[in-house]
């Protein structure tokens, strides 16, 4: 989202400072987001987060383009970025342990989707000829 935001903010002619003013604010709008796939699938969070994201880089490349500054320098919130991301728990990144994934409904989701792929793999004690 925010490589999109200052790409954005580039093609429509905005000057360097704007670029990085976009990625910034949008590295802002979005720090602490959690990973948290319902059956390790993109469908259940993911896409409607890339949705929410294209709208958040599309509202900060407006707002770098008004010159309105990010106030934290883009390279600090990429440092901060960071510093979230390497404090967060294992389970709410990418691992389909924790937050939406670890809820009943998200379980729920998991086990029919688990069921239905183990049905359709090979019997392991088949032997192939």
């Amino acid at each position: 989202a925010a490589m999109a935001a200052g790409a954005m903010v580039y093609c429509l002619g905005g000057d360097n400072d704007s670029v990085f003013n976009a990625v910034a604010i949008t590295i802002q709008c979005m720090l602490g987001l959690v990973c948290d796939p319902v059956a390790g699938l993109v469908e259940v969070t993911c896409v409607v987060r890339n949705a929410s994201a294209a709208a958040i880089a599309n509202s900060s490349a407006q707002i770098a383009l008004a010159q309105v500054s990010a106030v934290i320098p883009v390279d600090e919130c990429v440092d901060a970025m960071g510093e979230i991301g390497n404090s967060m728990e294992d389970r709410y990144k990418e691992t389909a342990l924790g937050g939406l994934a670890a809820t009943l409904t998200g379980q729920q989701i998991s086990e029919r989707i688990l069921i239905s792929d183990i049905e359709i793999l090979p019997d392991e004690d088949v032997k192939e000829e």
